[in-house]
């Protein structure tokens, strides 16, 4: 007996346009909960452009995003805000995620602080239950951004993602600025962390590869549009579009990439 599908997140035709180009093309792609939406595409394709769009930092100009059914992209300032409690972002670049002049203490308590979730007392109990759990020592807390390699700061990115026990978290190339071995470390407490939290990811990547090893779903996207769209093993098995056939060319079977996730 199937069980039905879980949408979390539903995106219809949506475009965004920056001066005369169409950066995204009407888009439409379907986030089931609980699973990871691999999103890959080459530099400039738009595929980060969506996930701004969802996260409301990019406006859209047409389409609908609906988040458990309610079109977000219609959220004024307060709604978006509120809405960082079920959504939240992490970002290529662990060190610009992060204030410099702020050491992680205070980055990881101010989103508990600032949507009320607890006291400074509870939030201090979950920020070091949280860098536990991403297997971070408590004490580097007290760190600044530069103190710490890229490995360390970008499981701080994702202790302050998890710290508001979001549906969904957006993962916007969170490997590529990491040296390889590290990038294996991340993407399984990635997979190891929705396991426990039951988390939704739209797993956002330039490397086929990468996208493969995390990906339940996969979209492809090129010049702004999504070519192709299915689950991973299928579509990487038997692509139909040529650029996809273009991407997978470049996947070479014996890639350091694949054999380090695999």
């Amino acid at each position: 007996m199937s069980t039905k599908k879980e949408i979390i997140l539903k995106i219809e035709a949506l475009t965004k346009i920056y001066g005369k180009d169409k950066v995204v093309s009407n888009a439409n792609l379907e986030l089931e909960k609980g699973k990871t939406l691999g999103l890959v595409g080459e530099s400039g394709s738009g595929k980060t452009t969506i996930g701004r769009c969802i996260m409301g930092i990019t406006k859209v100009d047409e389409g609908k995003i609906l988040f458990r059914d309610d079109d977000i992209s219609k959220y004024d300032n307060r709604k978006l805000l509120n809405l960082r409690k079920s959504i939240q972002m992490i970002f290529q670049d662990p060190y610009s995620s992060f204030d410099p002049k702020k050491d992680f203490n205070f980055s990881l308590k101010e989103p508990i602080l600032k949507h009320k979730l607890a006291d400074k007392k509870t939030a201090d109990i979950m920020v070091d239950g949280i860098l536990e759990k991403v297997g971070l020592d408590k004490d580097l807390k007290y760190r600044y951004p530069r103190q710490l390699s890229g490995g360390q700061c970008q499981r701080m990115n994702i202790a302050r993602a998890l710290l508001l026990m979001p549906d969904l978290i957006i993962c916007d190339e969170p490997v590529s600025a990491l040296d390889i071995s590290i990038q294996a470390q991340i993407l399984n407490l990635l997979k190891e962390i929705q396991r426990e939290y039951n988390l939704t990811y739209l797993f956002i990547s330039h490397d086929l590869s990468v996208t493969k090893y995390m990906s339940d779903d996969v979209a492809v996207i090129y010049k702004g549009e999504i070519v192709e769209n299915g689950r991973s093993q299928e579509l990487l098995t038997n692509p139909k579009h040529e650029y996809t056939k273009h991407l997978l060319s470049n996947m070479l079977p014996n890639s350091p990439n694949i054999r380090a996730f695999e």
